[in-house]
């Protein structure tokens, strides 16, 4: 827990979805997106590449969300798979599970759905107990 060293989303937006806009479809994109708008599709980032996808306060999708850091404010109904990092705002609204590695969650935010930790390292080093025996 400590000592990992865990990547934060970077601070450049390249491109930016506005208010107002509609997409219908699903969207590929690379470096940084912000969604001011609305999304009717799946949104991912590029594969074997960072991406991270910010959704303000108005922002809605609908669809499954496959990045590698995610800042949402917004609505989002369907799974968020996030391979580093989850941050929910106060104002964040999930319909649907999230798969997490890192995850910060404020006052406020709200999950319809499961929180699922992924990390492949540790899941390889469980070990199952057996039950105690019933005395």
């Amino acid at each position: 827990m400590f000592g990992n060293k865990t990547t934060k989303p970077q601070n450049r937006i390249d491109c930016l979805i506005g208010a107002g806009t509609v997409i219908e479809g699903d969207l590929t994109f690379d470096g940084g997106l912000r969604v001011d708008g609305r999304v009717h599709g799946s949104v991912m980032s590029v594969e074997g590449k960072p991406g991270t996808l910010v959704l303000s306060e108005e922002a809605r999708i609908e669809g499954e969300i496959r990045v590698s850091h995610v800042v949402i404010n917004g609505t989002v109904v369907g799974p968020v798979h996030a391979a580093d990092y989850v941050e929910l705002q106060s104002k964040a609204n999930v319909t649907g599970d999230v798969y997490y590695k890192t995850l910060e969650m404020q006052l406020g935010a709200v999950v319809q759905g499961r929180l699922v930790y992924q990390d492949d390292a540790k899941a390889e080093k469980v070990v199952k107990l057996k039950p105690a025996a019933a005395e």
